[in-house]
Order: C-alpha cells, then sequence, then structure tokens
C-alpha cells in the first residue's frame, strides 16, 4: 500500500510542475522518466504514477470541467495550485479507475492536503470529491 501512496504523491508532484510551469504533464512526467534513468539520485517513476498522470491527460478538459462545474465560490483558476492538482488527481482516480475504493481515492486526497496545502484544504477537498462519488456514475464519459 505504501507504494501506491508514494506513487500518488509523485503524480500529484508532476501535475503540480506541469501546471506552474505551464508544461503538458507528458513532458513533464517524461523528463521525470528521463532523470530517474540518468541520475541515480532520482527514484524511479513506477508504472502505477504513469497509469495516473497519463489518465489524467486523457481526461484533463473533462477533469477541469467538472472541477469548476461543482466547486462552490471558487473558479478553477483562482484555486490554490495545490488543491487544484490534488483535485485533478483525485477526480482521474475516483471516476476512471475502478481498482481503487472510492474511500482510498478520498483518504489519500485529503492526506495529500493536510501534506502539502492549507488547514482548510482537506476539507475542500474531501467536500468535492464526495460529491463526484455521489455522481459518479453520471460523471463518467469519453472525451474522443
Amino acid at each position: 500500500m505504501a507504494a501506491r501512496n508514494t506513487a500518488r504523491k509523485r503524480a500529484f508532484q508532476i501535475l503540480f510542475e506541469g501546471d506552474q510551469r505551464d508544461v503538458d504533464v507528458q513532458t513533464v512526467l517524461a523528463d521525470w522518466i528521463r532523470h530517474s534513468r540518468t541520475d541515480t539520485r532520482q527514484p524511479p517513476v513506477s508504472e502505477f504514477t504513469m497509469v495516473l498522470v497519463e489518465g489524467y491527460a486523457d481526461h484533463a478538459r473533462r477533469i477541469d470541467e467538472l472541477i469548476s462545474q461543482y466547486s462552490v465560490d471558487w473558479t478553477i483558476d483562482r484555486m490554490p495550485v495545490v488543491d487544484r492538482n490534488i483535485l485533478r488527481l483525485g477526480a482521474y482516480e475516483l471516476i476512471w479507475v475502478d481498482e481503487t475504493p472510492d474511500a482510498v481515492v478520498l483518504d489519500e486526497a485529503v492526506q495529500l492536503a493536510k501534506e502539502f496545502s492549507t488547514d482548510d484544504s482537506p476539507a475542500f477537498v474531501n467536500g468535492l470529491l464526495g460529491r463526484f462519488k455521489e455522481l459518479k456514475s453520471s460523471l463518467r464519459r469519453d472525451d474522443a
């Protein structure tokens, strides 16, 4: 279980870096993979990290649309960058990764918010992802 926790944390860091640098997350992922292969000080990028980042990238437009639609009093542009990317990662895993129990997704997202964001962020993240959990069956659709 610790391996998946680490994979989620790395996926969040990749999404965060892409957002901060205004670079596609797949480019950041490729950079992380390349660095891990050429620098022994860099930890390897796990398969699950790749699944999360690539999955988010495949559904990014829909995920941002959902966050914008269901967040109360916050536009996606005004959200703290940390919260926005925790929500993006959590929304992808909650809605499109059936193998992960919903409670685990919510708990992991709240833990990331506790570790990396403000005191108010865990409740905000939990509330919005909890809403997505309630509406899960109607939220999932392909963006192809």
